[in-house]
């Protein structure tokens, strides 16, 4: 996640988010997740992955949003060499002041791992959009953007890749017809490529 200054008025959002996450995987047999975040003058973060939810909601809890430049590079490369299988990488972010061709290498290199990169966007920077398009793309994974002010369309997004983590693309085609909208078109996005 991206805990720079301008993602502060969701942060409290999407601990509440994060456990719901959970809730809805548990009918399919629970999820491991590791929070990836940066934020400030390089500050880079990972927790053990992890399947209880409390814990998580707690370390996110303690994390403060700092000014600092995007560190998206290093967040996918950090899940290039996880010690076991990682089913997707969920991004939620509203800038890119990177390299986007760095970027797109590395999400290249996701895609030929099998690790889908889903990507939500909060806001409408066209630049930015390209870029998160372009490796959501490369990953065979999915974008979407979604509304600041709509926490459940954000905890829908976030639950669906949860499900699909957990369940595989059946899973998600089912939430997908399920839960319907934003939802929905993220797991047409999914089947296209399958």
């Amino acid at each position: 996640m991206d805990a720079t200054a301008s993602r502060e008025p969701l942060w409290d959002r999407a601990c509440h988010i994060q456990g719901q996450m959970f809730e809805e995987t548990d009918t399919l047999g629970g999820l491991d997740v590791q929070l990836v975040h940066y934020r400030g003058f390089m500050q880079f973060s990972s927790t053990p992955w992890t399947s209880n939810a409390e814990a998580l909601l707690k370390h996110m809890t303690a994390i403060r949003c700092a000014a600092g430049q995007t560190q998206i590079a290093r967040v996918l490369s950090h899940a290039t060499k996880q010690g076991q299988p990682v089913n997707a990488l969920v991004f939620v972010g509203d800038a890119m002041e990177e390299d986007p061709d760095v970027l797109c290498k590395l999400a290249g290199e996701l895609g030929i791992l099998r690790i889908p990169v889903f990507i939500f966007q909060d806001g409408d920077d066209p630049i930015t959009e390209r870029t998160f398009r372009n490796i959501a793309r490369l990953s065979s994974g999915a974008w979407c953007r979604f509304d600041a002010n709509s926490a459940a369309q954000l905890r829908d997004l976030l639950c669906a890749v949860a499900v699909y983590a957990a369940g595989g693309q059946k899973a998600l085609e089912q939430f997908g017809r399920k839960r319907g909208g934003t939802v929905l078109k993220l797991s047409h996005q999914i089947s296209k490529k399958n």
